[in-house]
């Protein structure tokens, strides 16, 4: 599986990305920064995940290819650690509903009140 188009949409605040299979995706930079493959963010094993809050407003700032698999993203936060590798995006894509609620049951379970940032 791998990209046909990728474009970073700063305004709307999303990474747009389309793969041969004909899927097309829209991923706001807070989902990706939430969901972020790195070691800081998922842990070095099951129960070691990280729980991103307040990134409603991050920003990508710069998307860097790597190889043929993969992307490094760098937001505005200072995190550009992990590699979206092109089947990570795609199962961020195609579990992206899922994923979300259970990002926002997390942080309702802990008692984290969550505010969505404002549309540009």
């Amino acid at each position: 599986m791998s990209p046909t188009s990728l474009k970073l949409r700063t305004v709307a605040r999303v990474l747009e990305v389309t793969f041969d299979d004909g899927t097309s995706y829209s991923l706001s930079f807070e989902y990706l920064r939430v969901y972020s493959p790195s070691a800081e963010v998922r842990g070095h094993g099951p129960g070691q995940e990280t729980l991103q809050i307040g990134k409603q407003n991050v920003r990508v700032t710069k998307v860097e290819p790597v190889g043929h698999y993969a992307v490094r993203l760098v937001f505005d936060d200072g995190h550009d650690s992990g590699l979206f590798t092109w089947n990570y995006l795609h199962e961020l894509g195609r579990e992206q509903q899922t994923k979300w609620q259970q990002y926002l049951a997390r942080l309702r379970d802990l008692g984290i009140p969550y505010a969505a940032a404002p549309s540009s």
